[in-house]
């Protein structure tokens, strides 16, 4: 048999096996499908229609379901060794969320919970085991109450809901989260939630008061019923290790009734390394109104063809007025040159909007809609920065990301709130001590071969080189900015230990807690993820 043919062969070969993989699969997902729904009958009212909210893999709308919010393409649905949830079950109310809890422990299924779907690892929705996916996407309600300056939130809500429906409310309301409006607010604010208002209000977490979960016997339980450590370990800890969080009672926040935002672009050929290390002395130390995001990315040169260099980015939002902006920056950050024809004065709900880069002549309206975001492949990686880095760092950083030619670095400052709060006040640590965080990005479109290889090296080595600036013993790293490169949990024999591994740079010193609360709360350790907090070993 010649090579043509030997491979033609084996080809048929892998075809027929695929066949039959996944034609047993759908057999398992559909005879998994009568067992769980009639556990769900058993386990809520006679009035649900539990049909209705679970989708096996033959039904018509579930690869729609599965993919809707699949905010990764680089976990395509529609390649065969993806693994694909034998059900996905989209609860309308509490009880169908306990049911699914204790019929999920009680057939044996492992469970994976879904909010927003940006987890950037895709743990939420894809698995090497066979799962379930519980999709919290109906529990969008959001109830407003200014008087008491509060609003209850429901975890599958996004966070442009929870600001569009405070807009609507008050204009001189918000509440400190995301720039990103399609995030979910389960994922978001159980591993902390920061964004532009940070500096001045902290971290999402830092203004929540109250909260359900859904526990590992299917209880209901609030703050006070939970205790305080569980309500410690949800902020900040990842909800998805100990339970199912049903909603968050969150304090607003003042905002002024105009705001200012500014975006200022350079690039290498104009010198702006200066620019650079002057917004490092400056950014986590000025008035704590005041939140300047900067960005570097490699782009095509203007000026020499066929050479790369870096568009350095500086975004702000500032509570208050452009002149006062001006003014300050004037004196602190003179290099920027900032004037007052560089700002927009705005409503708060207009700067979301426009910190969302909805440039497209959308109304406000569009901060209701969750698919108003476009899916595409990538990898994030995170860093912290606690001593500034040197006009040579600096020069060195740009250098070797034009070798690279894709990574995207964004520097986020710390200061101001963030300061003020101690690293064991909630389960994320990261406070007083940080210069700022580092986020790391590489995206891409096409599913050529050796494509994913190529750029998911580029982020790696990148993030090695950085390696001198960082944090070190452990080098830290955020929890919502997902990285499994950093250690894997493989709900093993020595899933403590794997724990530690990645438990240490998203947790520090809040590690051992957390687990603590783990093991007090789920000791079976059904709530578990590629990188869920461990139980404690077993001594016996």
């Amino acid at each position: 048999m010649d090579k043509s043919n030997v491979l033609q062969f084996l080809s048929v070969i892998i075809l027929l096996f695929l066949h039959v993989s996944n034609s047993h699969a759908a057999s398992s997902s559909d005879s998994i499908y009568v067992t769980f729904l009639q556990c769900l009958k058993n386990h809520t009212t006679s009035q649900d229609q539990v049909s209705n909210i679970v989708y096996a893999q033959t039904n018509a709308s579930y690869t729609s379901i599965f993919q809707a919010f699949a905010r990764n393409a680089r976990f395509n649905f529609n390649t065969p060794s993806t693994a694909k949830p034998l059900l996905i079950i989209t609860p309308l109310h509490e009880n169908q969320v306990q049911a699914t809890v204790l019929c999920s422990k009680t057939i044996g299924l492992h469970l994976k919970i879904r909010s927003g779907g940006h987890d950037f690892e895709g743990i939420s929705y894809i698995s090497d085991l066979p799962f379930i996916i519980l999709d919290m996407y109906n529990f969008q309600n959001i109830t407003v109450d200014i008087q008491n300056e509060i609003a209850v939130v429901q975890t599958g809500a996004s966070l442009g809901q929870v600001y569009y429906r405070i807009w609507e409310k008050s204009k001189v309301h918000g509440f400190p989260a995301g720039v990103c409006p399609t995030v979910g607010v389960g994922g978001h604010l159980s591993g902390g939630g920061y964004g532009n208002m940070m500096r001045k209000y902290g971290l999402s977490i830092d203004n929540v008061i109250d909260a359900k979960i859904v526990d590992v016997n299917g209880r209901i339980l609030d703050k006070k019923t939970m205790g305080e450590d569980l309500f410690w370990a949800s902020r900040g800890g990842g909800g998805a290790s100990f339970g199912v969080i049903l909603s968050y009672t969150v304090k607003l926040v003042p905002v002024p009734e105009k705001v200012t935002v500014f975006s200022f672009d350079k690039s290498l050929e104009k010198n702006v390394v200066d620019i650079i290390v002057q917004w490092q002395q400056v950014a986590p130390r000025t008035d704590n109104r005041l939140f300047m995001r900067l960005l570097l990315q490699p782009v095509n040169s203007k000026f020499v063809k066929g050479q790369k260099t870096i568009r350095t980015s500086v975004q702000g939002l500032f509570l208050g007025g452009g002149d006062e902006l001006v003014t300050l920056l004037g004196k602190e950050f003179p290099l920027l040159g900032l004037k007052k024809e560089n700002c927009s004065e705005m409503s708060w709900i207009e700067s979301v909007f426009n910190w969302a880069n909805y440039n497209d002549g959308s109304s406000l309206n569009a901060l209701l809609d969750r698919s108003h975001y476009k899916v595409h492949s990538s990898k994030r990686k995170s860093d912290y920065v606690k001593s500034p880095i040197a006009k040579d760092g600096w020069k060195w950083i740009m250098n070797k990301m034009i070798e690279l030619g894709k990574v995207e670095l964004d520097f986020n400052p710390y200061g101001g709130k963030m300061n003020e709060i101690t690293s064991d006040a909630t389960a994320f640590p990261h406070r007083a001590g940080n210069l700022y965080k580092i986020q790391y990005t590489v995206s891409w479109e096409g599913t050529e071969a050796g494509l994913e290889k190529n750029f998911i090296s580029q982020i790696r080595m990148m993030y090695s080189y950085m390696t001198p600036f960082v944090s070190k013993n452990p080098r830290s790293a955020y929890l919502n900015y997902r990285d499994l490169d950093i250690g894997i949990n493989s709900h093993g024999n020595d899933e403590y230990n794997e724990g530690v591994v990645y438990g240490n740079k998203y947790f520090g010193e809040n590690f051992e807690r957390l687990v603590k609360v783990k093991t007090e709360v789920d000791p079976d350790n059904f709530f578990w993820n590629e990188q869920s907090i461990p139980t404690l070993p077993n001594k016996a």
